[in-house]
């Protein structure tokens, strides 16, 4: 039996579409996704190196602050570096024997490593709080991971007060997790533009041309996914803020290939495509939670769907209109061997 499509009615939920808090939420998940694809952009727009494992560097960051936070009692702006150290450093040791392997290698590599820690922080209940998670305790304000970050939050948002009435709760986050995007993205761009940047393409292009020419080119993608994993900390650190708990769910390798879609959108070897595609992929994503369908026991599941259907839809488009992305160039979208 064929079902007509044009008989099952859709609608959207204006009031809850139109309200101001909803889309700054939105705003603050699609910063926290630019700055993982601002990772993959330098690895695989600029090095040639594709990196799957940028949800492990998310939940090595986030568990590393909240650990040091509520375990050894440091400050919360002392853990902050400090974690970002420990995944750097992370990172570098899974770099050091599997950059070596061929592309398709590596990325088998960086996405069992992403499983790996991802299930460590899923088993280790006496350490991580396995599946319930760390979480901040809201009767035991001391027993609280982000709870410098509440302090300077009010701080902005009462600021803010004076400009904007009833500023939205998460606005404060919104502008932090941005401005740490544009700061990233101005930084990225001088250092890819830097003689440093132009032996990445270099190696992207033809790494045993590269290495002819003398250039240590273990030592530089080393470094390209250093640089990546301190984006995918700060994108951990951000995201166990917002959500005031750190629980393995949240780095499920779907994140990163979610950052990946976001890449695509924006296009290779452009940073400013990256924020672009941040925005547009959550945008489309979140602005159609609200749609409606007909009440059965079905339909947020056929809702769930459609969303991820119209995602796709938008991405097919693309690929097929403009393959480079939006901000992309066609002469880009060849990674070297």
């Amino acid at each position: 039996m064929s079902i007509d499509p044009t008989a099952i009615p859709v609608a959207i939920d204006l009031a809850k579409v139109l309200d101001v808090d909803f889309w700054v939420s939105v705003g603050v998940i699609a910063g926290i996704y630019a700055l993982v694809a601002l990772g993959l952009q330098l690895n695989v727009g600029f090095t040639g190196i594709v990196n799957f494992g940028q949800a492990a560097f998310m939940a090595i960051g986030a568990y590393t602050m909240a650990l040091l936070v509520l375990d050894a009692g440091l400050s919360f702006w002392l853990a902050l570096p400090i974690s970002m150290l420990v995944t750097m450093g992370f990172g570098v040791i899974i770099g050091l024997p599997s950059l070596r392997l061929r592309a398709d290698y590596f990325a088998i590599v960086t996405l069992a490593m992403a499983e790996v820690v991802r299930l460590v922080a899923q088993n280790a209940r006496g350490l991580t709080g396995g599946n319930q998670g760390l979480f901040c305790a809201e009767d035991d304000p001391s027993n609280c991971f982000p709870n410098a970050w509440n302090d300077t939050s009010d701080s902005i948002e009462s600021f803010l007060g004076n400009f904007i009435a009833d500023p939205p709760s998460l606005l404060p986050l919104l502008l932090v997790i941005w401005a740490v995007v544009g700061i990233s993205i101005f930084l990225l761009s001088r250092i890819t533009d830097s003689p440093w940047g132009r032996v990445l393409r270099a190696i992207r292009e033809d790494e045993d041309a590269a290495r002819a020419l003398g250039k240590n080119t273990i030592v530089y993608k080393l470094q390209s996914l250093a640089i990546a994993s301190l984006l995918g900390c700060l994108a951990g650190l951000f995201l166990a803020l917002n959500l005031k708990t750190i629980h393995p769910l949240d780095f499920e390798p779907l994140v990163t290939f979610f950052a990946y879609a976001v890449l695509i959108l924006g296009g290779l070897a452009s940073y400013r495509g990256v924020a672009l595609g941040a925005i547009l992929f959550w945008f489309v994503l979140e602005g159609t939670r609200y749609i409606e369908l007909p009440e059965d026991p079905f339909t947020e599941t056929r809702i769930a769907a459609l969303r991820l259907a119209i995602t796709g839809a938008l991405l097919i488009g693309l690929m097929a209109f403009r393959p480079q992305g939006i901000f992309g160039k066609k002469q880009e979208m060849v990674l070297g061997e």
